[in-house]
């Protein structure tokens, strides 16, 4: 369980980017929602150590973050950037994946096993031998996914998985998420993309102005005046409820209920 407990940061230059967070989570996907500057990825960066608490408490399945170092954090919580090329500096696919297990002192049989999981899991066999700058960005952003995988975290951080991505590339990187959660994985997801909620979260916490306004299920979040926040209502929501439909989570629950009479 990844427990925040009243916390609060305070950069060098004064500004408070957090102010008393209680967050909780464990084996969910949880979408963290915001305005830039809500202090979403402060948060994030608490969770593994990236940054310290200036006051109150993080502590991931028991361990404070203030005692721990980044590289131990990271075997619990793994945290894949928005920009995946910035994570990126091996020759080929295998051994940007193999390379974060290698530093935990396996054996070259155990590296190759974590491997050829991570990349099946993304859906990335047969990619063994490519450069990863040659891959799209949706094979970008699921390399970098596997990469993170590979050190067998319990939780994973996803910062704007989807942004910039094209209809086809954002599929596969949603398929992945979907699949990491039936392995096991609590995710949580830093997202503007409100489809994106709607279609895969189990959770939604709300920062404003650095403090948590709103954390419940999708759709207690959606019946939020989102425009408050900075946020747009999913085109598909603002549909179903000019059909007078109701809340709905993907399009097919909209035909299913024009056919059911629901209009």
């Amino acid at each position: 369980m990844i427990r925040v407990k009243n916390l609060w940061h305070v950069y060098e230059n004064g500004r408070e980017a957090l102010r008393g967070v209680d967050f909780e989570m464990g084996e969910e996907i949880v979408a963290l929602v915001g305005q830039n500057g809500s202090g979403k990825t402060t948060l994030a960066k608490h969770l593994n150590g990236l940054l310290k608490p200036t006051r109150g408490k993080v502590t991931i399945d028991g361990m404070d973050t203030r005692e721990h170092t980044v590289a131990e954090l990271s075997r619990v919580v793994g945290y894949v950037f928005q920009n995946p090329e910035h994570m990126f500096f091996e020759e080929d696919v295998f051994r940007e994946v193999a390379f974060g297990p290698k530093n935990l002192g396996l054996s070259e049989e155990e590296v190759t096993k974590r491997v050829q999981w991570a990349l099946r899991v993304v859906n990335l066999q047969g990619y063994e031998k490519r450069t990863p700058y040659s891959l799209s960005g949706g094979e970008k952003q699921r390399l970098a996914i596997a990469c993170v995988l590979a050190m067998r975290p319990k939780y994973l951080i996803l910062d704007e998985p989807t942004t910039g991505l094209d209809a086809k590339s954002a599929t596969g990187v949603v398929e992945t998420i979907r699949e990491l959660r039936k392995e096991g994985h609590g995710i949580l997801l830093i997202t503007h993309d409100m489809d994106l909620v709607l279609e895969l979260a189990e959770r939604v916490v709300l920062l404003h102005g650095g403090r948590k306004v709103f954390d419940g299920p999708v759709e207690e979040f959606f019946s939020l005046e989102l425009h408050d926040y900075g946020l747009e209502k999913p085109e598909l929501l603002r549909i179903s409820e000019r059909l007078g439909i109701g809340f709905v989570r993907s399009a097919s629950e909209v035909v299913n209920a024009l056919a059911g009479g629901s209009r």
